[in-house]
Protein backbone atom coordinates (compact mmCIF):
# COMPACT_ATOMS: atom_id res chain seq x y z
CA UNK A 1 0.00 0.00 0.00
CA UNK A 2 2.68 2.51 0.99
CA UNK A 3 4.50 1.93 -2.31
CA UNK A 4 1.46 2.96 -4.35
CA UNK A 5 0.77 5.94 -2.10
CA UNK A 6 4.32 7.19 -2.66
CA UNK A 7 3.99 6.60 -6.41
CA UNK A 8 0.73 8.57 -6.48
CA UNK A 9 2.30 11.41 -4.48
CA UNK A 10 5.32 11.46 -6.79
CA UNK A 11 3.11 11.65 -9.88
CA UNK A 12 1.07 14.49 -8.37
CA UNK A 13 4.22 16.47 -7.54
CA UNK A 14 5.99 15.89 -10.86
CA UNK A 15 2.96 16.64 -13.03
CA UNK A 16 2.16 19.79 -11.06
CA UNK A 17 5.75 21.06 -11.09
CA UNK A 18 6.24 20.26 -14.79
CA UNK A 19 3.04 21.96 -15.91
CA UNK A 20 3.58 24.95 -13.63
CA UNK A 21 7.02 25.48 -15.14
CA UNK A 22 5.55 25.07 -18.62
CA UNK A 23 2.82 27.65 -17.98
CA UNK A 24 5.50 30.14 -16.89
CA UNK A 25 6.79 30.07 -20.47
CA UNK A 26 5.29 32.85 -22.62
CA UNK A 27 5.03 30.38 -25.51
CA UNK A 28 2.59 28.18 -23.58
CA UNK A 29 -1.04 28.39 -24.69
CA UNK A 30 -1.97 28.59 -21.00
CA UNK A 31 0.25 31.59 -20.34
CA UNK A 32 -2.61 33.87 -19.26
CA UNK A 33 -1.39 37.05 -17.59
CA UNK A 34 -2.72 38.70 -14.44
CA UNK A 35 -2.20 42.43 -14.96
CA UNK A 36 -1.72 44.42 -11.73
CA UNK A 37 -4.19 47.09 -10.69
CA UNK A 38 -4.57 49.45 -7.75
CA UNK A 39 -5.70 46.57 -5.50
CA UNK A 40 -2.86 44.20 -6.41
CA UNK A 41 0.22 43.47 -4.32
CA UNK A 42 2.28 42.57 -7.40
CA UNK A 43 3.65 45.11 -9.88
CA UNK A 44 4.45 42.98 -12.95
CA UNK A 45 2.09 41.03 -15.26
CA UNK A 46 2.28 37.41 -14.08
CA UNK A 47 0.71 34.22 -15.48
CA UNK A 48 -2.20 32.93 -13.40
CA UNK A 49 -2.77 29.39 -14.60
CA UNK A 50 -0.87 27.52 -11.90
CA UNK A 51 -4.16 26.20 -10.54
CA UNK A 52 -4.59 24.13 -13.69
CA UNK A 53 -1.25 22.47 -12.92
CA UNK A 54 -2.24 21.74 -9.30
CA UNK A 55 -5.53 20.19 -10.37
CA UNK A 56 -3.85 18.18 -13.14
CA UNK A 57 -1.30 16.81 -10.67
CA UNK A 58 -4.00 15.86 -8.19
CA UNK A 59 -6.30 14.21 -10.75
CA UNK A 60 -3.47 12.36 -12.56
CA UNK A 61 -2.53 10.61 -9.32
CA UNK A 62 -6.02 9.28 -8.59
CA UNK A 63 -5.78 6.14 -10.81
CA UNK A 64 -2.60 5.12 -8.96
CA UNK A 65 -4.17 6.12 -5.63
CA UNK A 66 -6.90 3.55 -6.29
CA UNK A 67 -4.30 0.76 -6.20
CA UNK A 68 -3.23 1.87 -2.75
CA UNK A 69 -6.55 1.97 -0.92
CA UNK A 70 -9.81 0.08 -0.64
CA UNK A 71 -12.98 2.06 -1.11
CA UNK A 72 -13.39 5.37 -2.88
CA UNK A 73 -15.63 7.02 -0.29
CA UNK A 74 -16.89 10.41 -1.50
CA UNK A 75 -13.96 10.86 -3.90
CA UNK A 76 -15.99 10.77 -7.13
CA UNK A 77 -18.30 13.57 -6.06
CA UNK A 78 -15.46 15.58 -4.51
CA UNK A 79 -13.44 15.41 -7.73
CA UNK A 80 -16.52 16.15 -9.87
CA UNK A 81 -17.35 19.19 -7.74
CA UNK A 82 -13.76 20.38 -7.92
CA UNK A 83 -13.64 19.99 -11.70
CA UNK A 84 -16.94 21.84 -12.09
CA UNK A 85 -15.73 24.78 -10.04
CA UNK A 86 -12.38 24.68 -11.86
CA UNK A 87 -14.21 24.98 -15.19
CA UNK A 88 -16.20 28.04 -14.08
CA UNK A 89 -13.10 29.56 -12.50
CA UNK A 90 -10.96 29.01 -15.60
CA UNK A 91 -13.56 30.81 -17.71
CA UNK A 92 -13.53 33.61 -15.15
CA UNK A 93 -9.71 33.80 -15.28
CA UNK A 94 -9.79 33.84 -19.07
CA UNK A 95 -12.74 36.06 -19.91
CA UNK A 96 -14.33 37.23 -16.69
CA UNK A 97 -17.76 36.04 -15.56
CA UNK A 98 -20.60 37.94 -13.91
CA UNK A 99 -20.69 37.44 -10.15
CA UNK A 100 -24.01 35.61 -10.41
CA UNK A 101 -22.58 33.05 -12.84
CA UNK A 102 -19.56 32.51 -10.59
CA UNK A 103 -21.76 31.86 -7.57
CA UNK A 104 -23.90 29.49 -9.63
CA UNK A 105 -20.77 27.44 -10.36
CA UNK A 106 -19.81 27.50 -6.68
CA UNK A 107 -23.29 26.36 -5.65
CA UNK A 108 -23.33 23.53 -8.19
CA UNK A 109 -19.93 22.30 -7.05
CA UNK A 110 -20.97 22.51 -3.42
CA UNK A 111 -24.20 20.67 -4.24
CA UNK A 112 -22.28 17.75 -5.73
CA UNK A 113 -20.31 17.39 -2.51
CA UNK A 114 -23.22 17.87 -0.10
CA UNK A 115 -25.98 16.01 -1.94
CA UNK A 116 -23.98 13.67 -4.13
CA UNK A 117 -21.41 12.61 -1.54
CA UNK A 118 -23.65 13.13 1.49
CA UNK A 119 -21.05 15.27 3.28
CA UNK A 120 -22.77 17.66 5.65
CA UNK A 121 -21.99 19.74 8.70
CA UNK A 122 -22.47 17.91 11.99
CA UNK A 123 -25.03 19.29 14.48
CA UNK A 124 -23.65 21.97 16.76
CA UNK A 125 -24.85 19.98 19.76
CA UNK A 126 -24.60 16.28 18.81
CA UNK A 127 -25.62 15.20 22.30
CA UNK A 128 -29.13 16.56 21.69
CA UNK A 129 -31.64 13.89 20.80
CA UNK A 130 -33.36 16.02 18.14
CA UNK A 131 -31.19 16.68 15.04
CA UNK A 132 -31.77 19.75 12.93
CA UNK A 133 -34.10 19.51 9.88
CA UNK A 134 -32.64 18.01 6.69
CA UNK A 135 -33.27 21.18 4.68
CA UNK A 136 -31.36 23.26 7.23
CA UNK A 137 -28.51 20.74 7.34
CA UNK A 138 -28.15 20.78 3.54
CA UNK A 139 -28.46 24.57 3.30
CA UNK A 140 -25.87 25.30 5.99
CA UNK A 141 -23.50 22.71 4.53
CA UNK A 142 -23.71 24.24 1.05
CA UNK A 143 -23.24 27.74 2.45
CA UNK A 144 -20.19 26.52 4.36
CA UNK A 145 -18.62 25.10 1.19
CA UNK A 146 -19.45 28.19 -0.88
CA UNK A 147 -17.84 30.32 1.83
CA UNK A 148 -14.73 28.12 1.81
CA UNK A 149 -14.49 28.51 -1.99
CA UNK A 150 -14.67 32.29 -1.79
CA UNK A 151 -12.60 32.51 1.38
CA UNK A 152 -9.70 30.71 -0.28
CA UNK A 153 -10.08 32.94 -3.30
CA UNK A 154 -9.95 36.06 -1.10
CA UNK A 155 -6.77 34.85 0.59
CA UNK A 156 -4.91 34.12 -2.65
CA UNK A 157 -3.28 37.52 -2.92
CA UNK A 158 0.35 37.06 -1.90
CA UNK A 159 3.25 35.05 -3.31
CA UNK A 160 3.45 31.57 -1.84
CA UNK A 161 0.48 32.05 0.49
CA UNK A 162 -2.37 29.92 -0.86
CA UNK A 163 -0.01 27.21 -2.08
CA UNK A 164 1.66 27.05 1.32
CA UNK A 165 -1.70 26.80 3.10
CA UNK A 166 -2.67 23.90 0.83
CA UNK A 167 0.59 22.03 1.39
CA UNK A 168 0.56 22.49 5.17
CA UNK A 169 -3.19 22.12 5.62
CA UNK A 170 -3.66 19.00 3.51
CA UNK A 171 -0.36 17.63 4.79
CA UNK A 172 -1.78 17.88 8.31
CA UNK A 173 -4.98 16.19 7.13
CA UNK A 174 -2.87 13.36 5.69
CA UNK A 175 -1.16 12.76 9.04
CA UNK A 176 -4.47 12.93 10.91
CA UNK A 177 -6.01 10.48 8.46
CA UNK A 178 -3.12 8.07 8.89
CA UNK A 179 -3.32 8.29 12.68
CA UNK A 180 -7.07 7.64 12.52
CA UNK A 181 -6.58 4.58 10.29
CA UNK A 182 -8.26 6.06 7.22
CA UNK A 183 -5.90 5.34 4.26
CA UNK A 184 -8.17 6.76 1.51
CA UNK A 185 -8.48 10.09 3.31
CA UNK A 186 -4.78 10.21 4.22
CA UNK A 187 -3.51 9.26 0.76
CA UNK A 188 -5.74 11.69 -1.12
CA UNK A 189 -4.89 14.52 1.28
CA UNK A 190 -1.22 13.81 0.62
CA UNK A 191 -1.66 14.01 -3.16
CA UNK A 192 -3.24 17.46 -2.86
CA UNK A 193 -0.50 18.63 -0.50
CA UNK A 194 2.32 17.55 -2.83
CA UNK A 195 0.53 18.84 -5.95
CA UNK A 196 0.38 22.24 -4.25
CA UNK A 197 4.06 21.80 -3.38
CA UNK A 198 4.97 21.32 -7.04
CA UNK A 199 3.27 24.61 -7.85
CA UNK A 200 4.88 26.30 -4.85
CA UNK A 201 8.35 25.76 -6.37
CA UNK A 202 7.50 28.54 -8.83
CA UNK A 203 5.12 30.56 -6.66
CA UNK A 204 7.33 31.19 -3.64
CA UNK A 205 8.41 34.86 -3.47
CA UNK A 206 9.24 36.27 -5.92
CA UNK A 207 6.48 34.36 -7.71
CA UNK A 208 6.84 33.45 -11.38
CA UNK A 209 3.21 32.32 -11.60
CA UNK A 210 -0.08 32.55 -9.67
CA UNK A 211 -2.71 29.84 -9.20
CA UNK A 212 -5.61 32.09 -10.26
CA UNK A 213 -9.23 31.42 -9.40
CA UNK A 214 -8.90 27.99 -11.01
CA UNK A 215 -6.58 27.00 -8.20
CA UNK A 216 -7.87 29.01 -5.25
CA UNK A 217 -11.58 28.28 -5.71
CA UNK A 218 -10.92 24.58 -6.33
CA UNK A 219 -8.67 24.27 -3.29
CA UNK A 220 -11.31 26.04 -1.23
CA UNK A 221 -13.93 23.47 -2.18
CA UNK A 222 -11.53 20.61 -1.53
CA UNK A 223 -10.55 22.04 1.86
CA UNK A 224 -14.19 22.36 2.90
CA UNK A 225 -15.10 18.98 1.44
CA UNK A 226 -12.23 17.23 3.19
CA UNK A 227 -13.21 18.87 6.47
CA UNK A 228 -16.69 17.36 6.17
CA UNK A 229 -15.31 14.01 5.01
CA UNK A 230 -12.93 13.80 7.96
CA UNK A 231 -15.68 14.69 10.42
CA UNK A 232 -18.04 12.09 8.96
CA UNK A 233 -15.42 9.35 9.12
CA UNK A 234 -14.26 10.24 12.62
CA UNK A 235 -10.81 11.45 11.60
CA UNK A 236 -11.27 14.58 13.73
CA UNK A 237 -14.01 16.79 15.17
CA UNK A 238 -14.96 19.83 13.09
CA UNK A 239 -13.16 22.32 15.34
CA UNK A 240 -9.84 20.55 14.71
CA UNK A 241 -10.31 20.82 10.94
CA UNK A 242 -11.19 24.49 11.29
CA UNK A 243 -8.08 25.03 13.40
CA UNK A 244 -5.86 23.60 10.64
CA UNK A 245 -7.11 26.16 8.11
CA UNK A 246 -7.72 28.91 10.68
CA UNK A 247 -4.97 31.22 9.29
CA UNK A 248 -7.21 31.64 6.24
CA UNK A 249 -10.60 31.28 7.93
CA UNK A 250 -9.96 33.87 10.65
CA UNK A 251 -8.35 36.49 8.41
CA UNK A 252 -11.03 36.23 5.70
CA UNK A 253 -13.99 36.06 8.11
CA UNK A 254 -12.89 38.92 10.36
CA UNK A 255 -12.03 41.09 7.37
CA UNK A 256 -15.44 40.38 5.81
CA UNK A 257 -17.23 41.40 9.02
CA UNK A 258 -15.14 44.57 9.31
CA UNK A 259 -15.99 45.56 5.74
CA UNK A 260 -19.68 44.82 6.26
CA UNK A 261 -19.75 47.03 9.34
CA UNK A 262 -18.12 49.81 7.34
CA UNK A 263 -20.75 49.51 4.62
CA UNK A 264 -18.20 48.54 1.96
CA UNK A 265 -19.02 46.51 -1.14
CA UNK A 266 -17.66 43.19 0.06
CA UNK A 267 -17.71 41.60 -3.40
CA UNK A 268 -15.13 44.05 -4.71
CA UNK A 269 -11.39 43.37 -4.55
CA UNK A 270 -9.47 45.17 -1.83
CA UNK A 271 -6.21 45.19 0.14
CA UNK A 272 -7.45 45.12 3.73
CA UNK A 273 -6.78 41.50 4.71
CA UNK A 274 -4.29 41.21 7.55
CA UNK A 275 -1.64 39.57 5.35
CA UNK A 276 -2.03 42.36 2.79
CA UNK A 277 -1.66 44.98 5.50
CA UNK A 278 1.58 43.34 6.65
CA UNK A 279 3.00 43.46 3.13
CA UNK A 280 2.00 47.12 2.76
CA UNK A 281 3.50 47.93 6.16
CA UNK A 282 6.95 47.08 4.84
CA UNK A 283 7.32 43.37 5.56
CA UNK A 284 7.12 42.41 1.90
CA UNK A 285 5.97 39.08 0.47
CA UNK A 286 8.80 36.85 1.66
CA UNK A 287 8.90 37.89 5.30
CA UNK A 288 5.11 37.92 5.58
CA UNK A 289 4.64 34.50 4.01
CA UNK A 290 7.36 32.93 6.17
CA UNK A 291 5.65 34.21 9.32
CA UNK A 292 2.34 32.95 7.95
CA UNK A 293 3.94 29.53 7.37
CA UNK A 294 5.02 29.52 11.01
CA UNK A 295 1.41 30.25 12.03
CA UNK A 296 0.11 27.50 9.74
CA UNK A 297 2.58 24.98 11.15
CA UNK A 298 1.67 25.97 14.71
CA UNK A 299 -2.01 25.42 13.93
CA UNK A 300 -1.25 22.08 12.27
CA UNK A 301 0.84 20.89 15.21
CA UNK A 302 -1.89 22.01 17.61
CA UNK A 303 -4.42 19.97 15.62
CA UNK A 304 -2.18 16.90 15.87
CA UNK A 305 -1.60 17.50 19.57
CA UNK A 306 -5.34 17.92 20.21
CA UNK A 307 -5.93 14.24 19.53
CA UNK A 308 -4.04 13.33 22.71
CA UNK A 309 -5.76 15.86 24.99
CA UNK A 310 -8.68 15.16 27.29
CA UNK A 311 -11.84 17.29 26.84
CA UNK A 312 -10.61 19.90 29.31
CA UNK A 313 -7.29 20.14 27.48
CA UNK A 314 -9.07 20.57 24.15
CA UNK A 315 -11.15 23.42 25.56
CA UNK A 316 -7.95 25.04 26.84
CA UNK A 317 -6.39 24.70 23.37
CA UNK A 318 -9.37 26.38 21.73
CA UNK A 319 -9.27 29.21 24.27
CA UNK A 320 -5.55 29.60 23.65
CA UNK A 321 -6.09 30.20 19.92
CA UNK A 322 -9.07 32.45 20.66
CA UNK A 323 -6.58 34.60 22.58
CA UNK A 324 -3.71 34.33 20.06
CA UNK A 325 -5.61 35.59 17.03
CA UNK A 326 -6.81 38.87 18.60
CA UNK A 327 -3.25 39.49 19.79
CA UNK A 328 -1.92 38.92 16.27
CA UNK A 329 -4.51 41.28 14.81
CA UNK A 330 -3.62 43.91 17.38
CA UNK A 331 0.03 43.50 16.42
CA UNK A 332 -0.77 44.16 12.75
CA UNK A 333 -2.74 47.27 13.68
CA UNK A 334 0.15 48.60 15.78
CA UNK A 335 2.63 47.92 13.00
CA UNK A 336 0.45 49.90 10.60
CA UNK A 337 0.27 52.85 12.99
CA UNK A 338 4.02 52.77 13.49
CA UNK A 339 4.65 52.62 9.73
CA UNK A 340 2.26 55.45 8.95
CA UNK A 341 3.42 57.72 11.79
Amino acid sequence: MMFWILIAATIAFVVSAFLTRRFCDPTSWLHLLDHPNERSLHSQPTPRTGGVAILAGFVSAIPVWQFAVDGAGPVVCLVAGALLIAMFSFLDDRRGLPIGVRFLGHALGAGLVVIGAGLTLPPLFPEMSMPWPVWLELTLSMLFLVWMVNLYNFMDGMDGFAGGMASIGFGTFAILGQIAGNPPFAALSLTIAVAAGGFLLFNFPPARIFMGDTGSATLGLLAGGFMLWGVRDGVYPLWVALLVFSPFIVDASVTLVRRLLRGERVWQAHKSHYYQRLVQSGWGHRKTVLYEYALMLACGLSALFARYLNPQGQVALVLFWCLVYPLLMTGVHRLEKKTNS
